[in-house]
């Protein structure tokens, strides 16, 4: 496919943001087995495109084994992603698990399936990255993402707590990677539309109109259109934590704070200024 000019610098500015994101945090070292969760999304075909063209002038030897988890919801394509799978030339994996009947015997109509079937998706990706031999998986999350899951977990669930880029799985047995988490979801779907993957759209997550997480995603959406930069700003705060102008009593001893205790300056009584996004380091591991 013979891209424009500005595909092109599309495409290099989410490599190069993926890049930075990557060796930020540490995600892909030499030897690394990257199992890259692939459901037919947007996300998640951008995810593989760049780690493929990433891996080709890696520092670091690192293999990638695209995984797809067919989950028999009515209408689902099965041919589509292995075509697109071996056009590519990756190694790869198709997972057959009839996870969409459960949700739906189990979660009564109208209420929200994410919960249930996350959980039963990870499982599955847990199991098949433990029998591929895969020590990291390679989700497809983005900006938007991690910055949606604060405010949620703000508004409805009470913790100051966010999406991370990277964390061990509960059984210690692998670590989570979250490579897109310095990509925009608006560059991502430019792309998307771009390379014209053949997208596969959901029919659990995707039918739910009342999303909590759709609430979030709309209020953001008008305050980057009212106050461009918001969804930046946000991201640099999770990267610029501050114990001591919270309220965590388990991260700041507030309880034998004096004159003499250190703490750091940078307390905002009024309207903060517009804060610029974290620069770009050009000596990140896979820039």
């Amino acid at each position: 496919m013979t891209l424009s000019n500005t595909v092109q610098k599309l495409r290099k500015s989410l490599e190069s943001r993926t890049g930075k994101a990557i060796g930020d945090y540490n995600m892909i070292e030499d030897g690394d087995t990257v199992l890259v969760c692939v459901s037919g999304g947007k996300d998640s075909y951008t995810l593989l495109n760049i780690l493929m063209a990433l891996q080709q002038r890696a520092p670091v030897k690192f293999r990638l084994i695209a995984m797809n988890l067919d989950q028999k919801q009515p209408g689902f394509p099965p041919d589509i992603l292995p075509r697109y799978f071996e056009s590519l030339g990756i190694e790869h994996k198709i997972i057959e698990a009839d996870t969409y009947s459960i949700v739906k015997d189990k979660i009564p109509e109208g209420k929200t399936t994410c919960s249930l079937c996350s959980r039963l998706r990870r499982g599955i990706i847990y199991k098949t990255a433990k029998e591929l031999g895969a020590n990291k998986i390679a989700l497809g999350h983005h900006r938007d993402d991690m910055v949606h899951t604060l405010f949620l977990n703000i508004l409805f669930g009470g913790k100051l707590k966010a999406m991370p880029p990277k964390l061990v799985t509960d059984d210690k047995a692998h670590i989570v990677i979250r490579p897109l988490a310095y990509c925009a979801e608006s560059d991502i779907a430019k792309f998307a539309r771009a390379m014209e993957f053949p997208i596969i759209p959901c029919n659990l997550c995707g039918s739910q109109e009342n999303l909590q997480r759709q609430k979030i995603r709309e209020m953001m959406q008008d305050w980057d259109k009212r106050f461009p930069g918001r969804s930046e700003a946000a991201l640099t705060a999770l990267q610029n934590i501050v114990p001591s102008h919270l309220a965590d009593n388990r991260l700041f001893d507030f309880q034998n704070l004096t004159l003499d205790t250190p703490v750091e300056e940078g307390d905002i009584a009024f309207d903060p200024p517009d804060f610029p996004m974290a620069a770009t380091s050009p000596l990140s591991l896979l820039a």
